[in-house]
């Protein structure tokens, strides 16, 4: 099989696929959530053919810590369009506790990947580590989310679906300004962990102060 080598990543990062076109299913996937003091972490896979991944610069994709909420919200329904599939999952504080941190943002990309209706070609993984128990052939991307359409689409997605979920956690516990630190661990919350103590929800196996 000739060997075709396409540019598909940020930086003029090139890969050899071994491939004679460019209908492969490539998937991305990205966790957020996993410096926080409170919640689960969150991962998202999207996949969609090479040829198409052009697309989601299209539709103004970037890195998502370079847009602001507003943004993000605004791309989700044009990347759940043009993307052919995608999954969202999480992993809760309970996990975490029990397997610890980087254990469970492994785990909810690997799920995310694994919930997705295609088998992909290749998977683009955010960091410098692959995904243990994956058939399927992985690069990991230092900063992947800057360098890869698809990586920022899913960090995007999981972003979003995580802060919704903080605004509904916001309601049932008001004293933890979690509307506004969406589970990390800022002064305010750090304040207000130690005057009223730890929820359900928080994670004991992080020092939060008590």
């Amino acid at each position: 099989m000739k060997q075709k080598k396409i540019n598909f990543l940020e930086s003029s990062l090139n890969y050899s696929l071994l491939k004679s076109d460019s209908d492969s299913l490539i998937v991305g996937v990205d966790e957020v959530g996993r410096g926080c003091l409170f919640g689960g972490v969150v991962a998202a896979a999207v996949a969609m053919p090479l040829k198409k991944i052009h697309l989601l610069r299209d539709i103004g994709v970037n890195d998502s810590k370079k847009l602001t909420p507003r943004k993000r919200e605004s791309l989700i329904n044009p990347i759940k369009a043009v993307v052919d599939c995608y999954s969202i999952v999480e992993v809760d504080n309970i996990t975490i506790d029990q397997i610890n941190i980087f254990q469970a943002s492994l785990l909810a990309m690997t799920r995310a990947i694994l919930n997705l209706s295609i088998s992909p070609y290749l998977c683009l993984v955010d960091g410098k580590f692959t995904l243990p128990n994956l058939s399927f052939p992985q690069i990991s991307l230092i900063k992947g989310d800057m360098r890869s359409p698809l990586i920022a689409s899913a960090s995007i997605l999981a972003k979003v679906w995580r802060d919704e979920k903080m605004l509904e956690y916001d309601q049932r516990y008001t004293n933890y300004d979690l509307k506004n630190n969406k589970g990390y661990g800022t002064k305010k919350h750090l304040d207000a962990i130690a005057l009223y103590g730890l929820t359900p929800l928080h994670r004991k196996s992080f020092n939060c102060g008590q």
